[in-house]
This record gives C-alpha cells, structure tokens and sequence, in this order.
C-alpha cells in the first residue's frame, strides 16, 4: 500500500495527516504518540478509530 495523506484546515491552523502500512507506530510531531499525550484518555482516542475497524497496529500515521 502507498503512503495516503490528507489535509484539515481551521481558520489559520492546518493538520496533515500521512497514514501507510506498517507495525502501527504514531508518531506527532516527530514524538511517538505516548510522549506527546501523556493522558491514557486521549491515547484512547487517537487510537479508537483503529480499535472500531479492527486495524490496531496494521498502519503508521
């Protein structure tokens, strides 16, 4: 699978999001995702749309 990206804009603010196959690794900001959400809460929901559609640890976003 080739990389797939999408782009979100909010008044001046702007996300980029990349996802492609992979061992499931989040990284934001070039920081894995349990160093930049410190909360459980909000790693829960970074990772809940994965948990809905089966595909925990099959993509890297």
């Amino acid at each position: 699978m080739e990389q797939k990206n999408a782009l979100g804009r909010r008044k001046s603010a702007v996300a980029r999001v990349y996802l492609s196959a992979g061992a499931g690794n989040i990284t934001i900001n070039d920081r894995p995702l349990e160093d930049y959400f410190k909360s459980g809460s909000l790693q829960y929901i970074v990772n809940q749309p994965f948990t809905v559609t089966k595909t925990e640890g099959q993509f890297d976003v």
